[in-house]
């Protein structure tokens, strides 16, 4: 009779035996919030023009500021996406899930926050995403640096700030179906958010509002996301239309895609930056009008 295998641990065979399916589950559930995790919002280039042309939008008193610092505020665009490789809670601050919420205008989702964990608790908030809210907290931040005269940490969360408002105006981060996995068109957030822009982005022309007042930071967030998210169907829908007899995601795609969501996509990166603008001088403002250095 043949003796057992040896283990090549000192754990009994059972032990081991019982291990595994733990295991595997876990591997499981590592593997589904990978997948079920969004992709990153606009990519590097759009979120560069929102600050570029953000600055535009500001009224003298500031605007000089910005300008000398609008190199800083463009490299710095994507250092939220970049922050999600080392920090696993950044992802859940670029998106919400308002369609998790019922029907549009989403009325059961409170927008205060601590409201709205009272109500669905803390998991399923961050879970379904905290996008506006973060908004707000990094506008309070903007305004607590412009108080304290810290022109590098007032430099740093304008940008990140930027990031934010852009990726509010993006429809796609305001839908459970935000890489079109939902309905077989699995890659959507690359073609919309990514490739689009590159293609075209040097066609855009920017539609300049002068920068105002926001009278409530977090709810004028919740605004921006209400307004993109009336979008998401439309994107949707786009993108299955301009695949239809083509045989793959080849450059008559691009052509028809642009031309059903083109409009769109410059609309919402305007708005972008003319709330990015808006936020910038709101701290300012609320900060009492510091002198600024030249």
């Amino acid at each position: 009779m043949m003796s057992a295998r040896p283990s090549p641990t000192n754990e009994p065979p059972g032990r081991r035996e019982q291990l595994a399916p733990a295991a595997v589950a876990a591997a499981l559930v590592a593997l589904w919030l990978i997948a079920a995790a969004p992709a990153y919002a606009w990519g590097p280039s759009a979120h560069r023009l929102v600050n570029r042309w953000a600055v535009d939008t500001l009224p003298p008193e500031i605007r000089a500021f910005f300008q000398a610092n609008r190199e800083f505020l463009v490299e710095h665009a994507n250092d939220p996406d970049a922050a999600m490789k080392k920090d696993k809670h950044e992802r859940e601050l670029h998106y919400i899930y308002l369609d998790k919420y019922g029907m549009f205008p989403y009325l059961k989702l409170p927008h205060s926050f601590d409201k709205a964990v009272e109500q669905y608790g803390s998991g399923r908030i961050h879970r379904d995403g905290m996008l506006p809210w973060q908004v707000g907290k990094i506008s309070l931040r903007l305004t607590e640096a412009f108080k304290a005269q810290n022109w590098e940490e007032v430099k740093l969360d304008a940008a990140l700030l930027g990031h934010y408002v852009a990726d509010a105006h993006d429809a796609l981060h305001t839908t459970q179906n935000y890489d079109g996995q939902l309905t077989g068109q699995t890659g959507l957030a690359d073609r919309f958010e990514i490739r689009l822009v590159d293609k075209f982005s040097s066609f855009f022309m920017f539609a300049r509002r002068d920068a105002t007042k926001i009278a409530d930071p977090t709810e004028h967030a919740f605004e921006m996301v209400l307004e993109s998210n009336t979008w998401a169907d439309h994107i949707i829908l786009a993108d299955r239309q301009a695949l239809e007899g083509l045989p793959d995601y080849n450059e008559d795609y691009y052509d028809r895609f642009y031309s059903q969501v083109g409009s769109i996509v410059v609309r919402e990166l305007s708005g972008a930056a003319n709330d990015t603008g808006s936020y910038w001088y709101t701290a300012w403002l609320n900060a009492g009008r510091p002198e600024l250095p030249h």
